[in-house]
């Protein structure tokens, strides 16, 4: 007697709760990436659109039920039975659907690499796992017998082809070493007579990744650390699967196809001696043979790191003065060997190996042009030309540098497998690794402006932005995760040579939202300068505050002192006040952020014709740190000391301050105490020479 199938189980009908309910979930909005530049704007986009559908379909629902009469009270009490049993499995439901997602889409989290524990077996063991790298990317896959110590690997697509050369010393017959020998690529398109040489940028770059990879599992046992192997693998999978892409692209192009491979290395010699250039020019003005990076970077352009992280390009925006400090001294002595990179006072491999390290140094912020399996956004659509209203960049060590144009590869008419569209993206999370930046919402309207002009003349009702919380951009830099947004934040700046008292800062919060930039998509090279651009002034202000340890202002912010008050006073110190020659407990500094006019229209504001102001920002209009401190008595006033980030000084920024009468101040002196990080210490400064002129 055969059994029955088992009956499939109807689904249960949907409800007004579990409609509504499923918008509940912690993970269903993200309140940082509710605004275009997110990496997945997409995402949300949708979510709010099903929300506000699923709205009017529940008031629908209920108004129709409004009619019904339900006067039975049993009746009543069995749906409120029912919708509490309902909310209550919903609840746990979506509780257990949050947890398997948080747990299933954690970045960084590895189990290790299945390291073999016989020695012998790491020949095999590695050609195996390359072998899988490259079926898993798409690629075909094939390994040839070990002969005379060597053994080959070949890598294939459709059109790129990568051969691997490795070398297997026996010589301890327990220890096997394993080493690349050769990395070579090629492309040739399938019936076609295009074909190009390969890229010697690529073949090191996938070579050193490999060659790390072995580094660290043929370690000691004690040494070896399988979880950094297994990220090590997963970087390289991650690469041959990106190649992957290009290579459905060039596929789908035909002869022309091989540009996709081509233009990174193209344009990577051109802004490497658009770098050189601007180096030089520094060098010239600072009487050196090398240029400092950390006044390279606030003066030039974004330097470029062509194959730091991925088959592309990066670019340094900007380093911390703690960062540049540490490269500094970490550094080996400067080769001064004549090459066609940049002349720097870091040296190049030094540079990459200390930004590729694992995690990343913190102070650096690092943009990478990756190609990103997602829509165009619609102004990409915009065929026109529109350099004329471009405002960015706006300034640059070497005079031609605004003649340089490259434009990307277009992905709308080349799809990749099954109509996939692809687009060129500005990441600055390092692919999901990092938080993006914090940025101020007239810095994301610039940014809006460099990308699409025209925006600022039509107002953009296709998406309502939604800015973090209710407070400002720099609750989101330094308090974060409180809800509170308080007026004022609080910070004890101390000499670290006691050349002054303490000075207690006090910062007034502006009245600006922030957002956090993560990718923006870009079309040709001069969206990536003017980005690149604003996001530098961004990084400078928010590394600048992040100097000092800023806590929220309290009630009891007077109880700070902790000092008893002198019971009694002497004629020496009433005089010594009123002459000023008494050393205060800490001098009060007043700091305040000047903020562009606030912005009303186009989707992050501004109004219409910011889009046309071209030129360099005006001097009201510049990222701007202004500190107010009492004059020396019994002088009354106040002194103002105003930093500004601007790139046609020596050192990046300039120094004015009014007040401080008889005091004489270099500005040159300031301006390289704020590159070496002590831009809040000079009020100290000022309070100090004051005394020095009495």
């Amino acid at each position: 007697m055969s059994s029955q199938p088992p009956e499939a189980k109807t689904p249960l009908p949907v409800t007004v709760l579990s409609a509504l309910q499923q918008f509940a979930a912690q993970d269903t909005f993200s309140s940082d990436s509710l605004h275009p530049f997110a990496s997945n704007p997409d995402e949300n986009l949708t979510a709010l659109r099903k929300l506000v559908d699923t709205a009017n379909q529940a008031a629908l629902s209920l108004n129709a039920h409004l009619s019904l009469p339900l006067s039975n009270p049993k009746l009543l009490s069995l749906y409120r039975q029912q919708t509490h049993i309902s909310h209550a499995v919903l609840q746990a439901e979506q509780n257990v659907r949050y947890i398997t997602n948080s747990l299933r889409k954690r970045e960084g989290i590895t189990f290790g690499e299945d390291i073999p524990l016989d020695r012998t077996q790491l020949p095999e063991w590695f050609l195996k796992r390359l072998l899988e790298w490259g079926t898993s990317a798409g690629m075909e896959a094939f390994n040839d017998p070990e002969r005379d110590g060597h053994s080959t690997v070949v890598l294939g697509g459709k059109v790129l082809v990568i051969d691997l050369d490795f070398s297997v010393n026996r010589s301890i017959p327990d220890r096997p070493v394993v080493d690349v020998i050769t990395c070579k690529t090629a492309y040739a398109i399938p019936n076609s007579t295009a074909t190009t040489g390969n890229s010697i940028s690529l073949d090191g770059f996938l070579a050193d990744g490999i060659r790390a990879f072995l580094m660290e599992v043929q370690k000691d046992d004690a040494e070896r650390d399988s979880v950094e192997a297994a990220r090590l693998g997963k970087l390289l999978s991650n690469h041959l699967a990106y190649l992957m892409k290009l290579d459905h692209l060039a596929l789908s192009e035909g002869d022309g196809g091989l540009r996709w491979f081509n233009f990174i290395d193209r344009m990577s010699l051109d802004i490497e001696k658009l770098a050189g250039s601007e180096a030089v020019t520094i060098c010239k003005q600072e009487s050196s043979l090398v240029a400092p990076l950390d006044i390279f970077l606030l003066r030039s352009h974004a330097l470029p790191l062509p194959y730091l992280f991925t088959p592309s390009i990066s670019f340094v925006v900007h380093i911390s003065p703690l960062a540049y400090l540490k490269l500094l001294r970490s550094a080996p002595p400067h080769n001064a060997k004549v090459t066609h990179l940049p002349k720097l006072d870091i040296p190049f491999q030094h540079l990459r190996r200390s930004l590729t390290s694992h995690p990343q140094p913190q102070g650096v912020t690092i943009a990478t042009l990756v190609l990103s399996p997602t829509a165009p956004p619609a102004y990409h659509a915009d065929s026109m030309s529109m350099s004329a209203l471009d405002t960015r960049p706006s300034s640059s060590a070497v005079p031609n540098a605004a003649d340089m144009e490259h434009v990307f590869p277009a992905a709308r008419e080349a799809q990749g497998p099954q109509g996939q569209q692809f687009t060129w993206i500005l990441d600055f999370t390092g692919s999901g690794r990092y938080p993006g930046v914090v940025m101020s919402k007239s810095r994301m309207h610039d940014i809006e402006v460099v990308v699409n002009p025209f925006s600022g003349l039509d107002h953009v009702d296709s998406m309502q932005m939604m800015t973090f919380g209710s407070g400002s951009w720099v609750d989101l830099l330094l308090n974060s995760q409180s809800p509170v947004s308080p007026e004022r934040y609080t910070a004890l700046y101390t000499s670290p040579t006691s050349a002054h008292p303490p000075l207690q800062l006090r910062l007034t919060t502006p009245d600006e939202p922030g957002f956090i930039l993560e990718a923006v998509p870009v079309r040709t090279l001069k969206e990536v300068w003017g980005i690149l651009e604003i996001v530098r002034e961004q990084c400078w202000l928010n590394e600048t505050l992040r100097s000092c340890q800023w806590v929220p202002e309290g009630l009891d912010a007077g109880a700070m002192d902790g000092e008893p008050e002198d019971a009694t006073v002497t004629e020496e110190e009433l005089q010594a006040v009123l002459k000023g020659t008494i050393q205060p407990r800490r001098i009060p500094v007043n700091v305040y952020l000047p903020s562009q006019p606030p912005p009303s229209d186009s989707l992050f504001g501004g109004t219409g014709m910011d889009a046309f102001s071209l030129g360099e920002p005006s001097s009201q209009h510049r990222t701007r740190i202004v500190m107010t401190t009492p004059e020396r008595p019994p002088i009354s006033g106040l002194v103002e000391i105003s930093v500004a980030f601007d790139a046609s000084r020596p050192r990046g920024v300039s120094v004015d301050f009014s007040g401080a009468m008889g005091v004489d101040l270099r500005n040159d002196v300031l301006e390289e105490v704020c590159r070496r990080g002590g831009l809040f210490g000079l009020p100290g400064r000022v309070w100090k020479k004051a005394h020095e002129a009495l």
